[in-house]
């Protein structure tokens, strides 16, 4: 088995430390148990929130359905869901508009003052519009987060393209190369750490976006539930909710970390 790394085992320090200070603080009855419980009652509150409601069946569900069938599971996957909707379809259309933008100075020009007039302007403020015009559901909270992931993508990839390097470009065409060539050959490569670095932005962009939408246009995931709790003052079950937001979005930047990685093996900004 593979050993913790001394990086690692030195991340691990400070949130270790903050929870013993937290118990110590929770036991001595420094801290209101009714306005920030301890984190064992947390944990319990998560341990319950986590497990199924009712008895296993195999004539019914296999295992793992079971497994995935607590209150928390078919939240956290409601939210996944949504994030990943949403990033996907803002994401994709800012980047092919930020590679167009960033390409050609006439569409920059024809853009930008619109781009910049919208960008400002947070996700949260379209929650009234996001509702008349699609209800309520998985739709409004889509389009508020593939808005709060758009703008991230769009302007990276936009920046990404327009600080490519001069001498790629007059190597390219010393050599021959095409417009066509030269755009998918030299000007995307080198603009795709700047494209990798809007995603994790938007990525986490999405998740804050999700967790409001939820509040305001659905009837379940991590955002609801965290609500649902505020009504009735379980303050365990709010920082129980908070965390599990918080280990999703931990997991997939780590994810998103590691693709770029991989995918920017080449680039002399992450040689060890």
């Amino acid at each position: 088995m593979a050993r913790p790394s001394p990086k690692a085992l030195r991340g691990l320090l400070v949130p270790l430390a903050a929870l013993a200070l937290w118990q110590l603080l929770s036991a001595k009855g420094i801290l209101n148990a009714h306005v920030l419980p301890s984190p064992g009652a947390v944990l319990e509150r998560w341990w319950t929130y986590l497990r199924p409601g009712e008895a296993f069946d195999p004539s019914q569900m296999s295992k793992l359905r079971w497994m995935l069938s607590g209150e928390l599971p078919q939240d956290a996957f409601a939210s996944l869901y949504r994030v990943l909707a949403g990033f996907l379809l803002g994401g994709g259309l800012a980047l092919p508009v930020g590679l167009a933008m960033g390409y050609s100075r006439f569409l920059h020009g024809l853009l930008d003052p619109l781009v910049q007039v919208l960008r400002p302007i947070p996700p949260i403020a379209y929650i009234p519009l996001a509702i008349l015009w699609f209800g309520l559901g998985n739709p409004p909270a889509i389009f508020l987060i593939s808005l709060g992931a758009f703008f991230p993508v769009l302007m990276n990839t936009m920046a990404g393209v327009q600080h490519v390097d001069g001498i790629y470009l007059r190597v390219a065409r010393n050599l021959g190369a095409g417009r066509m060539a030269t755009f998918l050959r030299v000007i995307l490569p080198a603009a795709t750490p700047y494209i990798l670095a809007g995603a994790r932005i938007g990525m986490g962009t999405a998740f804050i976006v999700v967790i409001v939408s939820e509040m305001i246009a659905v009837n379940n995931g991590l955002g609801f539930r965290i609500l649902e709790a505020r009504e009735y003052m379980w303050s365990d079950k709010i920082i129980a909710g908070m965390f599990t937001i918080g280990l999703l979005g931990l997991g997939i930047d780590t994810l998103m970390s590691l693709l770029t990685k991989r995918l920017l093996r080449w680039h002399r900004g992450l040689e060890s």
